[in-house]
């Protein structure tokens, strides 16, 4: 089903193809006129665009020139009453018509396999760009590492909840692959061969994560030149995977659990909803039930994603699984960098699997791959990373654990307070990273802030 607009200053060519397009189960609006058109492409998103070339005033060709510039992902079909070759041409260079149709007994059938041919060139390009924007191939099973029982209890769980359609919510510490399970239920399930698009939500603040999830109209808001598809309609018959939906604002939060009542969309600036198909896949590494206690999460969205939950064992529960890890990543980056080395050292591999690993498999593929550029051998040695520190210090006060300032502390005349705050900041900063193995969300859950706070103030103080 595709959202097609037709404009032809012939009232007949209009209701003649809006009731033979509304048949084959299409959304249909028709206009008599180009400037009309060129109104309705500034204020809804159409996948095809059917014009007339010959109009008074405003033309077909300006139609798609205008189309072209605000919503270049629209294939246009121009039609015309006589053979003009050079309005074919002037078409062509104008932006590309997908194609070119003369008026006859034939139309609406012409008109069908032309429609059918641009909604096929539609779902290449949307699948092709969801593969770009995902660089990373799609993962099945065999790419979860791991021969435990706790891994093939998941892998067994992602062979069961693939073949539904319902929503997933994947909990699990930083690091333990939830995307690569995200990925898996994806290849395992019949939507294997549409878009996976993947998404963190705690990258991106408020209006842009709306933007980018539902899409906009040229003039919606400063910068935005042309109208754009969101990922939910790019996602439209595949799957989107929203990682760290915990930091989702309370007022995206409405508006995502609206399109998962409802199953539309509307781009910002618009008026009109876009049906969708899409299978969501959330992810987390908090606790949503804590979170929806503290009025931090909404209750009725909670239980909208957590229909099928999938828990990620974290490293620490599957240590059997850790000479498979290592030995892989080992093939993996020794490869990359064009290395010979063989094995890995036995007592290195032992420290490996006696270690905690509190930023998980993630953790584990950095350090292996630190230690492969390090190696100068056949064996590969590894250093296994700086014990965390204590999570609080020995002289921490009895109220919010920190260290005490004294009340009789005497300060410098004139000091700068707000260098002297500032360096405290970055020290905590600096503190809970190294304290979660430099682990970022779990660095902010250490200071009680949110991933996006904490990342603003790296920022600032250029961690």
């Amino acid at each position: 089903m595709a959202n097609i607009l037709v404009c032809d200053d012939e009232r007949s060519i209009c209701e003649m193809l809006d009731i033979s397009l509304r048949r084959e189960g299409h959304r249909v609006e028709t206009v008599q006129n180009g400037q009309a058109a060129k109104n309705k492409i500034d204020g809804a998103l159409y996948d095809v665009i059917i014009t007339d070339i010959k109009m008074p005033n405003v033309d077909g060709i300006e139609v798609l020139r205008h189309a072209h510039k605000v919503s270049p992902d629209s294939a246009v079909i121009l039609i015309t009453a006589v053979d003009d070759y050079e309005a074919a041409v002037e078409a062509v260079k104008a932006g590309g018509a997908s194609d070119y149709i003369r008026k006859s007994p034939g139309l609406v059938d012409e008109i069908k396999l032309a429609l059918n041919r641009s909604l096929e060139k539609l779902i290449l390009s949307r699948q092709n760009f969801a593969l770009r924007r995902d660089a990373a191939t799609r993962n099945s099973l065999d790419n979860i590492i791991g021969s435990s029982v706790a891994m093939e209890k998941l892998k067994q769980t992602v062979r069961t909840v693939a073949s539904t359609a319902s929503t997933v919510l994947i909990h699990g510490e930083s690091g333990t692959g939830k995307e690569l399970v995200a990925r898996a239920v994806h290849v395992c399930s019949p939507r294997a061969t549409e878009a996976f698009v993947s998404v963190n939500c705690g990258a991106f603040p408020e209006t842009l994560l709306e933007s980018e999830l539902f899409g906009y109209l040229k003039g919606a808001f400063t910068g935005a030149t042309q109208n754009k598809r969101g990922l939910f309609e790019v996602a439209d018959g595949g799957t989107i995977f929203l990682d760290e939906i915990s930091e989702m604002t309370l007022a995206m939060q409405v508006k995502l659990l609206r399109v998962l009542q409802e199953r539309t969309v509307r781009p910002v600036g618009s008026t009109s909803e876009i049906s969708i198909d899409v299978r969501v896949i959330a992810a987390t590494n908090r606790e949503l039930d804590k979170l929806v206690a503290e009025n931090l999460f909404r209750e009725d969205l909670y239980y909208r994603l957590n229909v099928i939950p999938i828990r990620v064992p974290p490293l620490r529960e599957r240590r059997e699984d850790i000479p498979l890890l290592v030995n892989h990543f080992l093939k993996k980056y020794a490869t990359a960098a064009g290395r010979s080395i063989l094995r890995v050292h036995g007592g290195s591999l032992s420290a490996l699997c006696d270690y905690e690993w509190p930023g998980n498999v993630r953790q584990l593929e950095n350090t292996v791959e630190r230690a492969v550029a390090l190696e100068t051998t056949e064996e590969l040695h590894v250093e296994i990373p700086a014990e965390r520190p204590k999570a609080r210090a020995a002289a921490a006060s009895a109220d919010g654990g920190l260290p005490a300032i004294g009340s009789d502390l005497t300060l410098p005349q004139g000091m700068d307070m707000e260098n002297y705050v500032a360096g405290i900041e970055r020290s905590l900063l600096q503190n809970a990273l190294n304290q979660s193995g430099g682990v970022q969300t779990k660095a902010a859950d250490v200071l009680g802030i949110s991933y996006r706070s904490f990342r603003h103030l790296m920022k600032k103080y250029g961690l």
